[in-house]
């Protein structure tokens, strides 16, 4: 099993791109690994289909998923956020390799700036360190 991880960020609102891409590799630092090779997508219903790319490589341990979704005028926030959840998850479940859920279901541009980059309730770290603690666990299994 590989010990390298990927992300796999949504550009769409690329400030916070960088912050949440920033945050998880520095989780992964910290603990120990190489930084994860970052793979871009334009936005977050198109993360799953880059996730399960990854994952179906053989080249990674897991795949964090990164980005954010501001609610807007319309329902097209509603079905985004829904799909890419339910997407990531079915990567995860369907390839074995586990995928976490970086992705901020936000309000507003200053609530996403609350949850990336720093702190308690920061996305992109909570991704990588998800994404650790699921491959420990997949270890400790597998009796390696």
């Amino acid at each position: 099993m590989s010990d390298s991880y990927a992300i796999v960020c949504a550009q769409f609102y690329p400030q916070l791109a960088e912050r949440l891409t920033s945050s998880a590799q520095a989780a992964f630092a910290e603990a120990g690994c190489e930084p994860a090779e970052c793979f871009e997508v334009p936005g977050a219903f198109e993360l799953p289909s880059a996730a399960k790319l990854c994952a179906q490589s053989g080249r990674f341990a897991g795949v964090a998923c990164l980005g954010a979704v501001i609610r807007g005028e319309t329902d097209h926030y509603d079905y985004v956020c829904a799909e890419a959840a339910r997407g990531i998850q079915s990567v995860s479940l369907e390839t074995g390799v586990p995928c976490s859920f970086g992705v901020l279901t936000v309000e507003t541009l200053e609530q996403a700036l609350e949850r990336s980059g720093g702190g308690v309730r920061d996305a992109g770290r909570n991704a990588a360190e998800a994404l650790l603690a699921l491959t420990r666990l997949r270890v400790q299994l597998s009796g390696s």
